[in-house]
């Protein structure tokens, strides 16, 4: 092992030797020793972006996908500001990721220079691991600590914080990985418990969260249901959703309020499996904030942190002895033809969807056909927007592409939202990824529209209906996406975006379609 390395070499090489092997980048000043420290240690992929929101994004989209942490290299407390709605995202989709934030070195802390900031203040918001290195022959054993904590279940935001001359300093030390924790095992207790509500033949709900919605936790919710009648739900917003022919089909919780409370009418039992109990996601006017019905007995299984995975398929060796899953068939819509509308492109992506793919769906409110008209296609993964903070979509999509270099990568964004992240298709273009993106153009911010109805607000003109229209003027996604590299058409038709689509995916490397859809609202 090299003893005469600095700060930044014994980081990179612990991240290395940790399983963390790319590090998606916005650097400036604090972190120039960390950029030139990767030349020595070839195996860490470094990955630019133009803007801290993607360089977070993409760090999720590649944890959810790959199951383990990329790191992040930000600058100073305002980089990592930058960065904080995808981190919001991350956290909330209990992704594991580890932030390398520069600082200025702690000698020049107290000259309270321009970018200097309350970084303690930033990290602690992400609800994760914090730690500021202070000790150039201690950074390896942080950075292996980083890693540990990123990993440990539930998945979380690791934060480093590096200050510049620890980072320069000599006498660096490359530390082995530290042990991850391993979950919690459920109680033969608990599952007892819930055996017992399930066996009431009452009306019962199951509920999956983080670390039940991949193909193991689906089979097994899919066979405790098919031997009880317990209908199964997976939260709203899954960080990673495994779906298509051969697996269960199982519906997601509803986003508005009252399409939760239709789909949990006269439920008498909600069993929680790595989720936690449905609220409305904002405050109505005369409207509940909790929506478990009156009298519904709300029962843990399994609590995030504990082996989810493991308690499900215990529970159904339990209570579904022999009995095999409900999977999905096989099925397709048909092409659709004429003019774009929010309906008919879900059935054109759901037609074309190809075998493998990644979709990161940031459609929002275009985006509620696509469950239906692909659940009997091939298989695939969904990635959604977890925290409800949006321009998460294009970043997730790069992160995801650089975790699975051999699927395709199908970005469904909302138009509005896209354009807080725009530059992650300079990114896709530079590193040459396999990502379509799909723009669901309506000029608006169509969900905003409804809300304005649906919080009560009164006498919205002229003024407060501008400030929910993003036309005039018109954004032109396919000159946006050509100025930074990427391919891109224009579809109005179903004809067109089949045919555009179908191309893209033929093709490697990214591409964009700008679909004008009408606006549903």
């Amino acid at each position: 092992m090299k003893d005469d390395m600095n700060g930044a070499q014994s980081l990179i090489r612990t991240l290395v030797d940790s399983g963390v092997e790319v590090c998606f980048a916005n650097p400036g000043t604090s972190e120039m020793h960390f950029v030139a420290a990767l030349d020595s240690v070839p195996e860490m992929r470094g990955v630019l972006a133009l803007f801290e929101g993607v360089v977070t994004g993409a760090a999720d989209g590649y944890g959810r996908m790959a199951g383990k942490p990329a790191c992040t290299l930000l600058h100073l407390g305002p980089g990592l500001a930058n960065g904080g709605a995808n981190l919001h995202n991350a956290r909330r989709a209990h992704t594991p990721l580890v932030n390398v934030v520069g600082d200025h070195a702690l000698y020049h802390k107290g000259f309270d220079a321009p970018l200097e900031s309350d970084i303690d203040s930033l990290t602690g918001w992400t609800e994760g691991w914090s730690r500021t290195s202070t000790d150039t022959g201690k950074v390896g054993a942080d950075a292996a600590a980083a890693v540990a904590a990123a990993r440990a279940l539930p998945g979380r935001t690791a934060n480093l914080v590096l200050p510049a001359d620890v980072s320069w300093g000599e006498g660096g030390v490359a530390a082995a990985p530290a042990p991850v924790p391993a979950p919690d095992a459920v109680p033969d207790s608990a599952l007892a418990a819930v055996a017992e509500v399930l066996g009431s033949g009452e009306s019962t709900v199951l509920l999956l969260g983080s670390g039940a919605t991949l193909e193991r936790g689906l089979v097994a919710a899919s066979r405790i249901a098919a031997a009880t009648g317990v209908k199964v739900l997976v939260e709203t917003f899954p960080a990673r959703l495994e779906r298509g022919a051969g697996l269960p089909a199982v519906e997601r919780l509803g986003y508005l309020a009252e399409q939760v409370q239709w789909q949990l009418t006269d439920v008498r039992h909600l069993v929680l499996a790595g989720a936690t109990a449905p609220v409305s996601f904002f405050a109505y006017p005369g409207k509940a904030s909790e929506l478990t019905p009156e009298g519904c007995a709300v029962h843990t299984l399994a609590a995030l942190g504990s082996d989810v995975v493991d308690a499900l398929e215990r529970l159904a060796e339990s209570v579904a002895p022999g009995v095999a899953p409900v999977l999905q068939e096989p099925s397709r819509p048909a092409l659709p033809s004429g003019e774009l509308t929010p309906q008919n492109w879900a059935e054109v992506i759901g037609a074309l969807l190809p075998e493998g793919a990644i979709v990161s769906d940031e459609a929002n409110t275009s985006g509620l056909m696509i469950p239906m008209v692909t659940a009997g296609g091939p298989r695939h993964d969904v990635l959604t927007l977890t925290g409800g903070s949006i321009g998460q979509g294009l970043p997730v999509a790069v992160g995801a592409a650089v975790a699975c270099p051999d699927r395709p990568v199908v970005a469904l964004q909302a138009d509005g939202s896209a354009m807080y992240t725009i530059s992650a298709l300079w990114t896709m273009a530079r590193e040459q990824l396999d990502v379509t993106t799909v723009i669901l153009n309506n000029r608006a911010y169509a969900i905003l529209r409804m809300e304005l109805g649906r919080v009560g607000a009164e006498g919205a003109g002229p003024v407060a209906r501008s400030l929910l229209d993003i036309g005039g003027p018109d954004l032109d996604f396919v000159k946006l996406a050509e100025g930074m590299g990427v391919p891109a058409t224009r579809a109005t038709t179903a004809e067109e975006l089949a045919e555009q689509f179908a191309a893209a995916l033929a093709e490697p490397g990214p591409h964009l379609i700008d679909a004008l859809v009408p606006s549903l609202i």
